[in-house]
């Protein structure tokens, strides 16, 4: 409880305006999901406009460390969430001339993806300069319980929205939030920046070996950086990528459920948050990742898989994602105290094309499996299939769940065996 205490004037305001323009964007997200999918009922449709979020975020996070390690981390903030907001602006008319389309959606999505791969090492990088290093714990923790009520948040929001307005509303509602952040950050908010030692702009290609040479000598570093990686590629196959598919097609379309496992989602995330938030975290955060990790695919995706209503879904969204801040604040407890401050910048930014290059990847699988292997599988009357009906039912949907059964034994074998490696358990001790 004092770690909330001692949080800087700074930091509240940078997290409060933060959270408010996540809010807006998590509506506009999740109010295109649905209407990608009832556009096109295809689990692909929807793979792709997550596919081409991450891709291109991806691509640049390799080289955008050197530049976030040499500009105002606070300039980089403003930049990105301007860009953002001129896509919604993009967004808004194309739905009020009646032309808006998934090409489109997929173009907005890249560009976005592209200010991201800048706008998150600036974030990380100014929540490490704002907060006391024996605070970062409780910070994370904020972050994933501000992230995560707004899973709770959104939908309800999204939903209400969509019914009185439309996505206009939910588009000039996602702008108005966008002017909320900026202002605050442009007049409240000072973000001290790194002394620059070298006056030399480093290159591309320099920021990308300099980030990688440091992670090549620290190997425990880079082993949990693919650790990671391994949890977010399960994850992007279904939750990612086919939950919303899923639900929606076992429902009939019931665009209220699949807001209420979302909602579900965020409160397992509220949960852990508050916990990393007032009480200290376990000592050993590499053994914190593993057996967390484990937990959330064999027990969220196992249920996920067989349940058939929300009596079901709902406690399998509480377990898979009550772990996830847990995760994160042991992950960046061990990365703020191994990374110097002014290497920061560049290795958090190949940590994230690292990290996350696993995701698009798992969502283009995902989404191909979905729709041309385990749907027309499970219509089939092969006796695994038949046997496979017996535990998650039959019809549209029941192939993706099948998809969560196969998650949840392969992720948590991932998350124990990759968190057993000599190099990466040293970083515990």
């Amino acid at each position: 409880m004092n770690n909330l205490k001692s949080m800087s004037r700074a930091f509240i305001l940078f997290w409060l305006s933060q959270a408010v323009s996540q809010l807006g964007s998590a509506m506009t997200s999740f109010a295109l999901v649905i209407w990608a999918y009832k556009q096109t009922g295809s689990a692909m449709t929807v793979s792709l406009l997550t596919f081409c979020s991450y891709l291109p975020y991806v691509l640049v996070s390799f080289f955008a460390g050197a530049f976030v390690d040499r500009h105002s981390k606070k300039t980089i903030l403003l930049v990105s969430d301007s860009i953002a907001a001129l896509c919604t602006v993009f967004v808004f008319f194309l739905v009020r001339a009646n032309q808006l389309s998934v090409e489109y959606v997929c173009f907005v999505n890249t560009v976005i993806g592209i200010s991201n791969a800048f706008q998150n090492p600036a974030s990380t990088v100014a929540v490490g300069l704002m907060v006391p290093k024996e605070n970062l714990a409780a910070a994370s923790g904020m972050n994933s319980f501000s992230s995560n009520l707004l899973c709770v948040v959104s939908p309800v929001l999204a939903a209400a929205i969509l019914a009185a307005g439309g996505l206009r509303a939910i588009l000039i509602a996602d702008f108005s939030t966008f002017l909320a952040d900026f202002l605050t950050l442009l007049f409240l908010i000072q973000i001290r920046e790194t002394a620059r030692e070298h006056k030399e702009e480093l290159s591309v290609i320099a920021s990308a070996r300099d980030g990688m040479h440091f992670l090549k000598f620290h190997r425990g570093l880079l082993q949990l950086i693919l650790c990671m990686a391994f949890m977010n590629f399960f994850s992007a196959v279904t939750y990612e990528n086919i939950l919303g598919p899923m639900l929606l097609a076992r429902t009939g379309g019931n665009d209220a459920i699949y807001g209420t496992v979302s909602a579900v989602l965020g409160i397992g995330g509220i949960i852990g948050g508050l916990y990393v938030s007032l009480f200290r975290m376990p000592a050993k955060s590499i053994r914190t990742i593993g057996l967390c990790g484990a937990l959330s695919f064999a027990l969220g995706d196992l249920l996920m898989g067989l349940g058939q209503n929300l009596s079901v879904w709902i406690p399998a969204g509480l377990f898979a994602s009550i772990s996830f801040p847990l995760i994160a604040a042991a992950q960046n407890v061990i990365l703020y105290k191994h990374v110097p401050t002014e290497m920061q910048g560049r290795v958090f930014s190949v940590r994230n094309a690292l990290q996350y290059a696993s995701i698009p990847c798992g969502i283009l699988l995902g989404g191909f499996l979905a729709d041309h292997v385990f749907e027309p599988f499970m219509q089939g009357h092969a006796d695994l299939a038949l046997f496979l009906q017996k535990l998650v039912g039959t019809g549209p949907g029941s192939g993706m769940a099948v998809m969560f059964l196969c998650t949840a034994v392969l992720g948590s074998l991932s998350c124990i065996l990759c968190t057993r490696g000599n190099a990466i358990r040293t970083l515990d001790q």
